[in-house]
């Protein structure tokens, strides 16, 4: 997998001008607020269907514009193809080798990439739905019918939970409860089953992929937390209770991905370096499946991670993953002097200029 060009039109600050990244580690670097972040959202639409700033399709068109559109240029399944996405106020259309899709979802999975930037320390850093939200994204990527899945078990937990805040004005829906925990328990241990399969599939290159950035100082280890170990019991078990509060206590959106560096909870004792580079790894394992089960190498983004790492670990970032094809950005290409083979382009009012095509320094 790799991006062969970009071209955008009316996408945010970015200039029409095509996008030609090189196979291996390409550096954006420029000011803030000229465009670097702003490619690589274009990027993800392709592959993570909405902005990972998180913001509406409306704020992705430039200011006075009534659309935007992006043509992506890519080399997937031994073959060159294209998709286009574009993008109006309240809707967006996706396109597929010139073939309209029925909806921009599809494009899930037929251009795989991961995706870093400084807000996902908080994966880290906040509660357990971040981390099963992160499991659930990357699952997604290489099995894209377990969205269904999730999706059926978040309106079952929807329809159990306003039964139970309803029941104590009709208490008759309680003889409704025990259709609704069988529908919860069975998409329910569907899902804890494919995230404990990922978690144990992302054990091993989660520890290499650490200890590259650490040298080898520090040891990073994750297990998935269930809330429960039959949910179907569980749930039979804690009607009461969630009769009392008011929804469904157990099961998959109450579990969490636990992560120890050197036997310590990164949460509560890691230093903010040290969750950066936590985060960072995990989204490299998460490359690294993608690899593994789909065959094809990932697209790996990375914003702005190069300014708070020290420099063992920007050395690791640029010269060891270029198995893959990279982009970064920074603001300071200095940051990039590590660099021994890759590309650069300057980033400035939207306009990409290429500077190197090949460097060993800044």
């Amino acid at each position: 997998m790799k991006v062969l060009s970009l071209k955008t039109e009316h996408f945010r600050n970015l200039s029409s001008d095509l996008f030609v990244p090189g196979e291996g580690v390409n550096v954006l670097y420029g000011e803030n607020a000229q465009g670097k972040t702003n490619l690589l959202e274009a990027l993800w639409l392709f592959t993570g269907g909405k902005s990972f700033r998180g913001v509406k399709d409306s704020e992705l068109i430039s200011y006075g514009e009534q659309e935007a559109s992006l043509i992506l240029h890519f080399y997937s399944e031994e073959r060159e193809q294209t998709a286009e996405i574009k993008i109006f106020k309240k809707k967006r259309q996706a396109f597929l080798n010139e073939i309209l899709l029925r909806s921009p979802g599809l494009l899930v999975g037929k251009i795989g990439a991961v995706i870093f930037s400084p807000e996902h320390i908080s994966l880290v850093r906040e509660g357990p739905n971040l981390r099963r939200n992160f499991l659930d994204a990357a699952i997604c990527q290489i099995r894209p019918g377990y969205v269904r899945i999730l999706n059926r078990y978040s309106r079952t937990l929807n329809q159990r939970n306003a039964l139970l805040k309803d029941s104590f004005r009709h208490p008759e829906l309680l003889d409704t409860i025990s259709i609704w925990d069988e529908r919860l328990s069975t998409d329910g241990e569907i899902i804890i089953k494919e995230r404990e399969s990922y978690v144990e599939s992302m054990k091993d290159p989660l520890s290499e992929i650490y200890e590259g950035l650490s040298s080898g100082k520090e040891f990073l280890k994750v297990q998935y937390k269930r809330s429960a170990e039959n949910l179907l019991e569980a749930l039979l078990k804690n009607r009461k209770q969630d009769l009392q509060v008011g929804y469904t206590t157990c099961g998959p959106h109450r579990d969490d991905l636990e992560i120890f560096l050197d036997g310590k909870n990164v949460r509560m004792f890691a230093s903010q370096g040290q969750k950066r580079s936590v985060v960072l790894s995990l989204k490299l394992a998460e490359a690294a499946l993608l690899k593994q089960y789909s065959g094809e190498k990932p697209i790996i983004l990375l914003d702005d991670v190069l300014s708070e790492l020290d420099h063992t670990r920007q050395e690791y970032l640029l010269n060891h993953l270029s198995d893959c094809q990279v982009i970064i950005t920074c603001c300071d290409p200095g940051q990039a002097k590590n660099l021994k083979n890759g590309f650069l382009f300057q980033v400035e009012n939207g306009i990409l200029e290429r500077k190197k095509a090949e460097c060993t320094s800044i």
